[in-house]
């Protein structure tokens, strides 16, 4: 069973049923310990990364989140789901992300781009990671952002993508993984890659 957390930062319903269409079992959920007994764990996210930190803790679930990677669980982060695996955004400086991985959250700042970042673009896999098993090189994705992860070990870049610049796309290190963009709005292609998360 695979535990959707709900901490009021939208899009939990096209998750789920991207989810449940790649072959899962899901409850969707705000509560701790329904969350500390699934098999794996997916942290989706729309909105600003102050707002995504207060939700968790008004919901009690930062602890159980960090239990459940610790235990070795499969972790899956969503755009902001990713986003708040790291310390830090310049989006709000104040608030502090669950610090899983080592990073900030940066604004895209090369001019002459549109800010969000919005629609298709292409990843390129960098490493041998299983979330992307079978996604080729230049793969068509559907993002939509303004902020993206810098992590301090580029070692955990499982795949890129360019938007004036390159940036994390994709992130894996053990059984955490992230990515940037929304698979569940994806297509085939997205419904691959919850089939690769769902299959591990």
């Amino acid at each position: 069973m695979i535990a959707v957390v709900d901490y009021g930062m939208g899009n939990i319903h096209s998750v789920t049923k991207a989810t449940q269409l790649a072959g899962a079992q899901v409850l969707v959920t705000d509560k701790p310990e329904e969350v500390l007994v699934a098999d794996k764990v997916i942290l989706p996210g729309v909105g600003a990364f102050c707002d995504g930190v207060e939700g968790l803790k008004q919901r009690n679930l930062t602890g159980a989140i960090l239990e459940s990677i610790k235990k070795g669980k499969y972790f899956l982060g969503i755009c902001l789901g990713m986003q708040l695996l790291f310390e830090q955004s310049e989006e709000s400086k104040d608030a502090r992300g669950l610090g899983i991985l080592n990073g900030k959250v940066k604004k895209f700042s090369i001019k002459g781009i549109k800010v969000p970042h919005i629609g298709w673009n292409q990843i390129n896999p960098a490493l041998n990671c299983k979330l992307l098993e079978n996604i080729p090189q230049g793969a068509n994705v559907y993002f939509c952002h303004s902020y993206y992860v810098e992590p301090e070990e580029k070692s955990i870049i499982a795949a890129t993508t360019d938007y004036g610049e390159k940036f994390a796309s994709v992130i894996n290190q053990d059984n955490i993984f992230g990515v940037q963009f929304h698979p569940e709005k994806s297509q085939s292609g997205g419904l691959k890659i919850l089939k690769n998360f769902v299959e591990l």
